[in-house]
């Protein structure tokens, strides 16, 4: 279940409120009733440099291992 980040309205607190996908966004915070609005943050995670796709573990044509994993220049 992913975790969103709702804002309280009235005094700016951040709070994070674990929620199913197809849920709608909550407009008032569970316990204190108080105004919210789901803001968007970054993802906990972010995919940078090659070798994310199932191509860059293959070997590649011409012999050696020059840089199938890690390394390289960015």
């Amino acid at each position: 279940m992913p975790t969103y980040v709702y804002k309280n309205l009235e005094t700016g607190e951040l709070y994070e409120i674990k929620q199913s996908m197809r849920d709608d966004p909550l407009t008032q915070h569970p316990e204190t009733g108080a105004a919210i609005k789901r803001v968007l943050s970054t993802p906990g995670i972010a995919f940078r440099g090659s070798g994310f796709y199932v191509t860059d573990s293959r070997p590649r044509k011409g012999g050696g291992d020059s840089g199938a994993k890690g390394g390289g220049s960015e």
